[in-house]
């Protein structure tokens, strides 16, 4: 992680107390078990300004002393670190939720990300116009079952792909489950009690990687989604661009060299139509590799032996580099990161897009910029909580006051 956090916030007031706070919380995430000096030295603030804002964090229940990690040195009064209060010290939670097209995955998180529990629920037979209601009441169900008797609840974060509006909690537009302006937030909100927080998951998980990823993302992040839905997220200077009316990340029509599938929009070789899990599911139950057209199970094929699952696989990994050639020529990101199904499970085939983005690119020439979320196969429960630690970890004070 990084070894400085960025210089405290030239505010007054109630704002400079903010700053400050979100400050120290960012040095102890990147660098805990901490003493409060560390922090001050670390931080730029003054030994006074750390000890008030470690004492307010502390009442706040998102710092705790770590006496256990006290560095024993000899000389002068030894200090005691500070660290976040985490799942196992009875820290505060997060529900994080992806929304898929076949299944939905819960997650119970910690402070850290660190998700403490999960559960998928699967879609089969519910109709998509009706699936808010029934992921909403499965929600409530896996909290209740998993959150511990008086935890405190930050929030619910979810993640769901297409064109999703954070700042009113609305789906504008997810073709694959044919929603249209549907107020997912709200709906959610009234089954769990919680306050909720949605976004795009390709900007979910770019949110994830500033927070808690390579300290490269900070300068400027490109992550690209491919799964039923494929996306982007861009992220310069640790802001996720959005744009207008929150519609950045549109790349399922981007085209792809040679392919010559054909696109509901009427052109051949759209990214989204040619590298989906949807397409590569269907074709592998075409060629009877996989009983049915679950992701899974044909990277457990894969993983089994099967050439045949092997190859669809790398034929879509080569693809899907080429598009990512076109991206890094433009944007030229210190890091890419990509998320897709077979690469959380099996690292074999980042290799293949590392290879086909540097042969088709003519800027970007270093392979190991290329890379996996750092969450593994959690990314996308993680990137679902980072939806309300993020902004936690931006105005903590200010979660002082959510209710949960």
């Amino acid at each position: 992680m990084s070894t400085t956090a960025p210089s405290p916030a030239r505010t007054s007031g109630d704002g400079r107390r903010e700053a400050n706070a979100a400050t120290v919380l960012r040095v102890v995430l990147d660098h805990a078990p901490v003493a409060r000096s560390g922090i001050a030295r670390l931080s730029g603030l003054s030994p006074a300004a750390v000890s008030r804002q470690c004492t307010d964090l502390t009442r706040l229940g998102l710092l705790r002393e770590v006496p256990e990690q006290v560095a024993a040195s000899g000389v002068g009064r030894p200090q005691i670190p500070v660290d976040l209060r985490t799942g196992d010290a009875g820290g505060p939670l997060v529900v994080g939720l992806h929304i898929g097209v076949p299944a939905s995955t819960f997650g119970l998180s910690d402070l850290r990300g660190t998700v403490v529990a999960r559960r998928m629920f699967a879609h089969d037979g519910v109709p998509a116009a009706d699936l808010p209601d029934h992921v909403g009441r499965a929600l409530a169900r896996f909290v209740a079952d998993h959150a511990p008797p008086g935890a405190r609840l930050l929030g619910v974060g979810a993640a769901i792909g297409g064109w999703v509006d954070p700042e009113t909690g609305t789906v504008v537009r997810h073709d694959a489950l044919g929603w249209h302006q549907r107020p997912l937030a709200a709906e959610l909100r009234r089954h769990t009690g919680l306050p909720v927080r949605v976004d795009n998951h390709a900007r979910a998980v770019a949110r994830s990687e500033l927070l808690f990823g390579r300290p490269a993302a900070r300068r400027s992040l490109l992550h690209l989604f491919v799964g039923n839905v494929v996306d982007a997220a861009l992220s310069i200077a640790g802001v996720v661009h959005t744009g207008p009316r929150s519609g950045a990340g549109d790349v399922s029509h981007l085209p792809v060299p040679d392919s010559t599938v054909m696109c509901p929009c009427g052109r051949t070789g759209c990214l989204e139509v040619t590298v989906s899990d949807t397409r590569l599911t269907r074709r592998a139950v075409e060629r009877g590799i996989i009983p049915e057209p679950l992701i899974s199970l044909l990277a457990d094929a894969a993983a089994a032996g099967d050439r045949r699952a092997d190859t669809l696989l790398r034929e879509r990994a080569h693809a899907v580099g080429r598009a990512a050639g076109l991206l890094l020529d433009v944007l030229n990101p210190d890091l890419l990161v990509v998320t897709e199904s077979s690469l959380l499970f099996q690292g074999d085939y980042l290799d293949e897009i590392r290879a086909a983005a540097i042969a088709h690119a003519h800027v970007f020439d270093d392979p190991d910029r290329i890379v996996v979320p750092h969450a593994g196969p959690e990314a996308l429960l993680v990137a679902a909580a980072t939806l309300v630690l993020d902004p936690m970890f931006r105005s903590p004070l200010a979660f002082g006051d959510t209710p949960g």
